[in-house]
């Protein structure tokens, strides 16, 4: 194989263009745009000439697979699509990046599982936390004792979408605020608790007619874990846009502004035993880390983390979610055994990091 992965990418949203699209200048020492693939002819084409890249409408995506250069596929289209289009991709002999979440069901994240481990393909999904500089801070700190044994996670992750087009807000792509933001502070809360949540109560709002779509403009969740642990989460679509993070544990807190951001600063905030402390992390590109690690899974032949199991954990946790407020009562969720992380995988993401900050 080549040193360079050849990727198409397919769908383009705004952070496609703004974020993902760019970011292949920076990762180019093993990462190669090679194709977009969009529901827009026109404006894959205008894409694709800017960035100098083929074009296809998605129902050529078969067509893109057969390209000799495209050895992995970037999945940023609408939720509903992950499961086909990576399904497809993998019967190709592609590797897969697939945009949180996974899928909108945990059915269909199994059968991705079960089709690229058939055909011998790798699968990652697209959390980006491992390269975020203050989430590995906040890790490391908890995993050190700085706060003690933690024992509960709080977050706030909001926006405003008031185009009522947007796929987040149609059902039908797999739209809702647990899954467009909920399943990132889901994600974090399993890794900084290192274990599986066993119970989950939640409530919803639903969208408003400013808003337009037909899902949850906000959702509030408790989520119990082993221990006597609890996380609870926030997402709305339609309140102040907020991102906040906060862990505390028996001798402290940390917390972080702007967590799960990109492309801003974020401040870490810690206080232990009286004492505070403030660390402030200015963005790095998370997509050319991203980018750059999955390329180097593939061409060294090692499994990828986050795996596909864990975007089935998360896309559980989500259904539990959507299925207590419908229900209005706790939903216990059947036990799925933590995989074992790649130990591998940890200190190429920390070179990814040195590497994206070397170029920059």
């Amino acid at each position: 194989m080549a040193k360079q992965i050849g990727y198409a990418v397919v769908g383009l949203s705004d952070i496609t263009l703004r974020a993902v699209l760019p970011a292949f200048t920076r990762a180019a020492e093993n990462s190669r745009l090679v194709a977009i693939v969009a529901d827009d002819r026109a404006r894959a084409q205008a894409a694709a000439q800017e960035f100098r890249a083929a074009a296809y409408h998605y129902d050529e995506f078969r067509q893109c697979l057969q390209r000799d250069d495209v050895n992995a596929v970037y999945l940023l289209a609408p939720n509903s699509m992950h499961c086909d289009y990576a399904v497809e991709a993998a019967r190709a002999g592609v590797h897969i990046l697939c945009e949180k979440p996974m899928a909108v069901m945990a059915d269909e994240c199994r059968r991705m599982i079960r089709t690229t481990q058939t055909n011998r393909v790798k699968l990652m999904i697209g959390y980006r936390l491992q390269f975020h500089p203050a989430h590995a801070k906040a890790l490391e700190l908890l995993r050190g004792g700085a706060i003690g044994a933690p024992k509960t996670i709080g977050t706030t992750l909001t926006t405003r979408i008031e185009d009522p087009d947007d796929a987040r807000l149609q059902r039908r792509l797999g739209g809702g605020s647990v899954y467009d933001l909920g399943v990132s502070c889901i994600h974090a809360a399993r890794t900084l608790f290192a274990t599986e949540p066993a119970q989950v109560m939640a409530m919803t709002a639903r969208t408003s007619r400013r808003y337009g779509g037909d899902v949850d403009e906000g959702t509030v969740a408790l989520i119990r874990f082993p221990d006597e642990r609890l996380a609870h989460l926030h997402t709305s679509f339609g309140e102040e846009p907020t991102a906040i993070m906060r862990i505390l544990g028996e001798d402290g807190w940390i917390r972080l502004h702007n967590a799960y951001l990109h492309d801003v600063p974020v401040t870490l905030e810690m206080v232990r035993r009286g004492q505070r402390e403030e660390l402030v992390f200015e963005p790095t590109d998370q997509f050319a880390a991203e980018l750059s690690y999955f390329s180097s899974c593939i061409l060294q032949d090692r499994p990828p983390e986050p795996s596909g199991i864990e975007g089935l954990q998360d896309v559980r946790l989500v259904e539990a979610i959507y299925r207590s407020a419908r229900d209005g009562r706790p939903v216990t969720l059947p036990r799925l055994a933590r995989p074992e992380a790649v130990p591998a995988a940890e200190p190429d993401v920390r070179r990814a990091m040195a590497d994206r900050r070397q170029a920059g």
